[in-house]
């Protein structure tokens, strides 16, 4: 999803950040180390704040702002190039020169993306991401993303490495012990940076869709390369990560399964230091933590069946484009290829409206739509039969009053895969809206109610407080629209399926 990339790019330009979670990583090593190190002796009882009787990490960083001491702070410097070899024997990748190192403070963090996310455009484009999750249902409509944003990085953050300055950030606030394993994570980006010119990297497929006049099948393709190569960036440096962890006890990832399991699971939950991730809305918490956690599950299966020479440097040289290669690494492996998505002709059929944004919804996007309206478990049976979809928001021109219009195009491997997820978007309206009304529609599934429906078929049209709502089905594909024109619709309808849908076949 466009807008959603569109927030990424500026989490990553406000701080140079490749681990925007690192506070996540560091909270969840206590999880891991006790998951998999052996049972604690029961001889004695452990003394009072013991590592064996605590529960979680000391120097809790959202609410102490304990300093570490110059002694310590020169020692985690020393322990860099250590840390850096380690990474660079688990990875393969080379150490082609030193990495440079500097201690920051929180305050230095966060004012440095208070300012970038202050800048009028890119104030705007956190506007558009804001409006576009909101139409989806994927944000509350009165939440605040860049109030959320900032206080999310000031509660997460945990250490970064800068690839404009080729250097690691240490932070003062953060105990020593804990700083070390994402300090195995920072390096790996640093050795990616050295092996591939990460920031350059990174920005291959980094085109907003909004700057061209009229957008191509190839283009609405490529708007997930960057999601894509985010996730292999961080799931390489979750590797080396873990492993680092478990290094002193003889294990490994590819030993430790459950390891990964813990790690991913206490990601996405979050923990009771970090409750600005933990009561964040269930879309935030899926997509920000994609990389780390469907990138680790990628990378690890590439070692599992390609060594660690395709999973580290093949893979840099030869990355995933889509989420779906990410999510199911055997179609990475297959090279799968999707036929293109077949687009309506925007600049005409919207001539009356102004554009307010495009991009792809590729396979994790429709995932966490599934998840908030359907559960995981539906979710999961469901999401990987998707191949292929994109929107395209606008506003009627000089009215910016009106409700943001929206057209959503879902293509599925079967019909009946397409009315499944056609029924529950259906059903998600009635959470979206406050009124919901059937409109027009054929009589086999003519209802008040889109809650009744499990397969929806044909064409469908609600009457809600933002406008009309047009569902339509059509073998394979699924064209929605919301508070649109019905002209536009119906003109969408005959570009894109060559004729109305109005028997359900």
């Amino acid at each position: 999803m466009n807008s959603m990339t569109e927030l990424k790019k500026l989490y990553r330009k406000s701080c140079s950040l490749l681990a925007i979670l690192g506070l996540l990583l560091f909270s969840a090593t206590w999880v891991w180390a006790q998951a998999a190190a052996p049972p604690p002796q029961t001889s004695a009882p452990a003394a009072p704040g013991s590592p064996e009787q605590d529960q979680k990490p000391s120097g809790n960083p959202a609410t102490q702002e304990q300093k570490i001491s110059p002694k310590e702070a020169e020692e985690l410097f020393r322990d860099v190039d250590e840390i850096l070899h380690f990474a660079s024997k688990d990875s393969g990748l080379p150490i082609k020169k030193e990495v440079k190192r500097r201690l920051t403070t929180r305050d230095e963090v966060v004012a440095y993306l208070e300012k970038n996310l202050a800048e009028d455009k890119d104030a705007q484009r956190l506007r558009r991401s804001e409006l576009v999750l909101k139409k989806f249902g994927l944000l509350p409509r009165n939440f605040d993303l860049q109030t959320f944003l900032v206080a999310l990085l000031r509660e997460q953050i945990a250490g970064y490495y800068d690839a404009k300055t080729k250097t690691v950030n240490l932070l003062d606030w953060i105990d020593v012990e804990q700083q070390r394993p994402v300090l195995a994570h920072e390096l790996t980006h640093a050795l990616q940076d050295q092996f591939i010119g990460l920031e350059k990297w990174l920005k291959v497929g980094d085109t907003d869709l909004n700057d061209k006049k009229q957008p191509t099948a190839t283009d609405i393709e490529n708007d997930e390369i960057g999601e894509a190569r985010q996730a292999v960036v961080e799931g390489q440096a979750m590797v080396v990560l873990v492993d680092y962890m478990l290094e002193p006890m003889g294990q490994s990832i590819l030993g430790s399964p459950q390891i990964a399991d813990a790690l991913k699971e206490t990601m996405l939950v979050g923990t009771a230091d970090s409750p600005q991730f933990k009561d964040a809305p269930i879309f935030l918490k899926e997509e920000l933590t994609f990389p780390y956690r469907y990138g680790l599950d990628f990378e690890t299966e590439l070692l599992r069946t390609g060594g660690k020479e395709k999973a580290f440097a093949a893979t840099l040289g030869n990355p995933p484009r889509t989420t779906r290669q990410i999510m199911e690494p055997k179609t990475y492996l297959s090279g799968e290829q999707l036929e293109p998505m077949r687009l309506p002709d925007f600049e005409r059929d919207f001539k009356n409206y102004e554009r307010f944004d495009i991009g792809a919804i590729g396979e994790f996007d429709v995932a966490v739509l599934l998840d908030q309206y359907s559960g995981t478990e539906v979710s999961h049976n469901l999401y990987p039969h998707w191949r292929g979809g994109y929107y395209y928001a606008a506003r009627p021109k000089g009215d910016p009053s009106a409700p943001l219009s929206l057209v959503y195009v879902s293509r599925w491997a079967s019909p009946e895969k397409a009315s499944a997820f056609a029924a529950i978007y259906a059903q998600s309206l009635t959470k979206r809206y406050k009124q919901v009304h059937e409109g027009t529609s054929d009589e086999k599934n003519s209802s008040d109610n889109p809650q009744k429906f499990e397969l929806l078929t044909g064409s469908h049209t609600w009457l809600t407080d933002g406008g009309l709502v047009v569902i339509d089905v059509n073998g394979d594909s699924v064209l929605i629209t919301e508070s649109l024109d019905e002209p536009i619709t119906e003109r969408l309808r005959q570009e894109l399926f060559g004729a109305a849908v109005t028997d359900g076949k």
